[in-house]
């Protein structure tokens, strides 16, 4: 069995695809995955399963969502063992940044690195970035809600889908996978 943290992108935030946990848990329980668990309304899901890839695991969540709720959303796929090395591998925790300052952006796939060399380093000052394959570590000072560096600029510069969790949440849903 392995455990997965599912992060569905787009779904009760600003009132919009409302979702409550009980009927996601259901959804993807009724996909054939088990110990499903949910975290905050935001559409975290940890569950765990014997087969199929990340994203296969992603697209059934999102074809389900698609299917009985008529919802066009975005799913990212983490193993417990991928979330835990997110956690421990922070650059800017290292650096000893304010958890409150600091985000992640998970990508679904690896983007070409030409496209990352290709990013304006300087494009979302005062806020930066560091990407290490599927994972963009942010510092926002002043807030997430402010900057510039958000899914869909990630999404058109690197050609990839993407989600963004605050560090508070990014840890909890580790915790969570690891149990």
């Amino acid at each position: 069995m392995r455990t997965l943290v599912a992060m569905i992108r787009g779904i009760n935030v600003a009132g919009h695809n409302k979702v409550r946990m009980s009927d996601l848990r259901a959804l993807v329980a009724g996909l054939g995955y088990r110990d499903v668990t949910t975290y905050i309304q935001s559409g975290n899901v940890v569950l765990t399963c014997e087969e199929g890839s990340d994203a296969q695991v992603a697209r059934s969540i999102a074809g389900r969502m698609a299917e009985e709720l008529g919802m066009d959303v975005s799913v990212v796929v983490r193993s417990s063992r991928e979330l835990a090395q997110v956690v421990d591998s922070n650059p800017y925790v290292r650096e000893g940044a304010d958890d409150s300052d600091l985000h992640v952006t998970f990508l679904a796939d690896v983007p070409e690195p030409e496209l990352v060399a290709g990013i304006d380093p300087a494009r979302g000052a005062p806020h930066t970035f560091r990407v290490f394959e599927r994972d963009i570590y942010l510092f926002c000072p002043g807030g997430y809600g402010r900057s510039k560096l958000t899914n869909a600029f990630f999404e058109q510069k690197l050609g990839v889908v993407s989600t963004t969790r605050n560090w508070r949440t990014v840890r909890e849903l580790a915790v969570l996978a690891a149990r």
